[in-house]
């Protein structure tokens, strides 16, 4: 498994405090140095639209080149895509919606207009001598359309204009998938479309962000987005909650870089943060690790 912390994008975008760009640096490089392999740093939306965004480019003018290698951001069209490398990204996550409501809610374009407009988002991006997600929201439900087929998103990732993206992001975003649906639909996607790397994005709405993301794994995805303390939740999808806990996903799957110290370190980052913004914490691993099971590596020990 691999895990990109999404933490400083979809993470922060319903809070309602903003970090400071250096909060957001130090939280980069914790991450970082703990071995977390990727993050989600920050998104090109409009400051005015998701206000916790609008110092994505300062904290991209801060890093270094080697930390950005590490680093992606959420953009929807091509011209966030070129402002975006011109301050250094190389790591795109190119954003849309398979429901038209829920694209036209959160881009303001319908889908058809974001696939369109994918060849020359990815143009761009190489000629920048980056890397393009495709990724794919509201890909089992839509908050204002209900289900959606699992053929829409089939159409979505095989449809031509997406070639170019290296890898598909597949995003339950509001939360309300089950394993066997995540499974059925990423085994799909890697059966029957071109061969990319599969992400699986998930939400813990309904308590399966976990489960989900193991069924993702286990059916052919090998990257799985999380937020500390299961922090999010999208402005524009009403009934969806946070992401899938990163110290849930670690604790569940083990990944080789993972000890007893880095998960401690994990939670009380975690804790630290969202007790800045003032935000509930939903890790049961950030619980667990508190108890007084001493017995247990994986708990915290006082002192």
């Amino acid at each position: 498994m691999i895990l990109r912390d999404v933490t400083l994008r979809d993470g922060l975008q319903l809070t309602g405090k903003v970090l400071s760009t250096e909060r957001k640096v130090d939280v980069v490089r914790r991450l970082l140095g703990l071995g977390v392999p990727m993050l989600e740093i920050g998104s090109t939306a409009r400051p005015d639209l998701v206000p916790p965004m609008a110092n994505t480019m300062e904290l991209i003018d801060a890093l270094t080149a080697e930390e950005l290698e590490r680093c992606w951001v959420w953009v929807a069209t091509p011209r966030h895509v070129e402002r975006a490398a011109k301050a250094g990204v190389r790591n795109f996550q190119y954003c849309f919606s398979a429901s038209d409501s829920h694209n036209k809610a959160n881009i303001g374009r319908s889908t058809e207009d974001s696939v369109a407009a994918m060849p020359d988002a990815v143009r761009i991006a190489r000629e920048a001598g980056g890397e393009i997600q495709l990724c794919v929201a509201t890909a089992f439900t839509c908050p204002f359309e209900g289900a959606v087929a699992p053929q829409r998103v089939l159409d979505i990732v095989s449809d031509r204009r997406t070639d170019g993206a290296g890898d598909v992001v597949v995003a339950d975003t509001l939360g309300q998938a089950i394993p066997a649906q995540v499974a059925g639909l990423v085994s799909a996607i890697r059966r029957s479309t071109p061969p990319r790397r599969i992400v699986f994005h998930g939400h813990d709405t309904w308590g399966l962000g976990v489960a989900n993301s193991l069924a993702a794994l286990g059916a052919g995805a090998t990257v799985v987005d999380g937020s500390l303390g299961g922090l999010g939740g999208c402005p524009f999808a009403p009934g969806a909650s946070g992401n899938t806990a990163t110290e849930d996903l670690v604790f569940a799957a083990r990944p080789a870089w993972l000890t007893p110290a880095k998960l401690a370190d994990l939670v009380r980052l975690g804790e630290e943060l969202l007790s800045e913004l003032g935000e509930p914490n939903r890790s049961r691993t950030a619980e667990g690790a508190r108890s007084a099971a001493s017995a247990f590596e994986w708990v915290i020990r006082a002192g």
